[in-house]
Formats: structure tokens, sequence, C-alpha cells
């Protein structure tokens, strides 16, 4: 496989809960690729789906209480994931798709030593003897830099800081050598010193490896630094899509923009003057408005967007749409019917 042909082809997934109120949809028709050794950052506010998305790709969400619906593809080394048997799925999770969870302290089993738990995955996806698998559980943690691996394979959770435990996460990840990592909120509980070094761990693996990164994040900064396309989501869809310059110097959705001017900038903030914020917030599932799902927050909404739903569409070189459906799950595409390139009197993403 080429780096010009993805590694994994997400279609019109759609995600359901049953609940006491009825079925909510909280993924809905969302749609992207991602490619050999590039990282792909999903950003939005809490409850946009994100999470959910990163689940329903590795089928970890509870039978009894959620579906995902039929015409959703999850597309995977010819396997449709999205409704392949469980037994094929038990060969593809944590060897092929590996997942480092948000909270490391609850994903990490506390009854358990870190070398055993790394050794679980190495014990059911190879075909490596003991002596062979313990050697390379010293070999993973010295590879994501914890020191004295020969000692700390042997400790358990709760005798390791945050950062070493997050470390122990990717440790388990990737001592199959995926070909997808997912990382949702890698760096979530960890200090900002602690974080940097998390993620330039991360980077520099992707780089050794080849691995494909879907990066789950709310820290932009982030974004900016590892990944290399950017899928923006919000209240369960895309709003918009693109590569991170796309994004960060030419968004085109009202949303992407506003989460962009609430970044705090270092050396621009006049004394006495309020960060910006994004005023409201995301509507409940069970209460969607009519029309975009963002009119209720938006200074710029119009009697349109009101009254009937945007649909994802590509942008064309000068901020238009192109008719042509393709490349949504790959090029830049943004669901508004005014686009911010198409209306004039709006504020940059960095006014």
């Amino acid at each position: 496989m080429n780096a010009t042909t993805p590694i994994l082809q997400v279609r019109n997934l759609s995600t359901c809960f049953r609940t006491d109120r009825g079925v909510v949809t909280a993924v809905d028709d969302v749609s992207f690729d991602v490619f050999p050794g590039e990282t792909l950052g999903i950003v939005g506010e809490s409850g946009c789906g994100k999470t959910v998305t990163s689940k329903s790709i590795m089928r970890l969400l509870p039978e009894r209480t959620s579906f995902i619906k039929t015409q959703s593809r999850v597309l995977f080394d010819g396997l449709n994931l999205a409704h392949a048997p469980e037994p094929e799925l038990r060969k593809i999770r944590g060897k092929r798709i590996a997942m480092i969870f948000q909270e490391p302290m609850t994903s990490l089993n506390p009854v358990f030593t870190v070398g055993w738990q790394i050794e679980e995955a190495l014990k059911y996806h190879t075909t490596l003897d003991s002596s062979a698998r313990r050697k390379r559980v010293v070999e993973m943690l010295k590879l994501v830099e914890i020191p004295n691996p020969d000692q700390r394979a042997g400790e358990y959770p709760h005798q390791l800081s945050g950062g070493m435990r997050q470390r122990v996460m990717i440790a388990i990840a990737l001592c199959c050598e995926p070909a997808i990592l997912i990382a949702d909120e890698p760096t979530t509980a960890l200090d900002v010193t602690i974080q940097a070094q998390i993620l330039q761990l991360m980077d520099g693996l992707k780089r050794r490896l080849g691995t494909a990164t879907i990066l789950i994040t709310h820290n932009l900064g982030v974004v900016a630094q590892i990944c290399d396309r950017v899928l923006v989501m919000y209240a369960g869809r895309v709003a918009e899509q693109g590569s991170v310059r796309q994004i960060f110097h030419e968004p085109q959705h009202p949303y992407t923009a506003a989460l962009l001017r609430s970044i705090p900038k270092a050396g621009r903030k006049v004394p006495g003057q309020r960060l910006s914020v994004i005023e409201g917030i995301v509507p409940s599932l069970f209460d969607l408005p009519a029309g975009c799902r963002f009119q209720g927050r938006c200074a710029f909404k119009q009697p349109r967007c009101v009254e009937q739903e945007p649909t994802l569409l590509p942008v064309g070189a000068a901020g238009g749409h192109d008719a042509s459906p393709s490349g949504l799950a790959t090029g830049r595409a943004v669901r508004c019917h005014f686009p911010i390139t198409s209306a004039p009197t709006r504020p940059s993403a960095h006014a």
C-alpha cells in the first residue's frame, strides 16, 4: 500500500444509542480517509462525537445500548469493520489498529504489573515465547523512554507518574506495530512539560514505524504542532475539514473560526480585555435545532440557516462550492450555506 492509497476509509458512519428517551444519533453520516504515515486530527467541543467516532471504528461501544447503522462502512484491509464478525475484529484490535485511551490510570489494570499488561497483547497477537515476550516488553518500555525499563516492567500502575502511565499505554498500543494508532486525548491529564514530551514521542514513533495516527483532542495547539489534516466536528457531524494550514489560516465555517479565536495568544492580550468565547453550548442531540446545527450560536446566521440544513460540500480554490462530490472524505470541505470567504464582512479567525 502506498501513501496515496488510504489505509482506512470511513464512509457514512452513523452511530446510535438506545436511551430511555428513545434512539439518539451521536455520530451522523461521518466520512473521512486516513493515509499511511499521516496524523489526522479530530477536534471539537465535548459532546461533538469525537470519542464515539473512534470507538465506533474499533467497535468498542456496548452492543446492548448502541448500534451502527447498516449503511456505515469502515473499510480496512478489505473488511468492513462496522459490521464484521467479532472474531475478525479481535484479530485486528490491538494488532493492526490500536488505541490509546483518554485516562491511563483507569485504562490500566491496577492489580497487574505494567509489564504483564504489555505482554498480554504480545501473547494474544504474536507467536513469541515467554522469554522473547519479556524481552520485547523491556524494549517497548525503552522505546517510549521510560528509565530503568527492567525495573519498571515489574511495577504496578500506581507506582508510576501520570506521564509514565501514559507512556505505558503507548507501549501497549505500539508493541504489535499497528498500522493505525487512535489516540483519544493522550495528554489531557498531563502538565505542559510532560505533554510536550509525549507529543514528541508519538511524532517520533510515527516517523520511525510509519504508523498512521488519528488524534482526538480539544487542544488546537497540539493539532497545529503534529497533525497533517484536521476534521472539525460539531453536534455529531463534520463541520469542516482540510489541511492544518487551510484550517488555521483559511477557516471556512464560523464554528472553526470561533474555535481559533478562542485560543489564548501569548503577548497579544490587552489588559482588561476578555478572552474570546463561543456563546451558548453544543445543542442536545435529543433537541437539535432546525436547519444548521450551529445556527443558535452563530452571529452570522441568515434565514436560510434556520430553514435548511447545509450539506458538506467541497470548497473551490476561490472559496466557493465545487459541484463535484469527489474528495469529500479527503479534500477541503465545509458544511455551511455561507462560507467565510463568500462573506467578506465576517471577521477572520485571527481578528
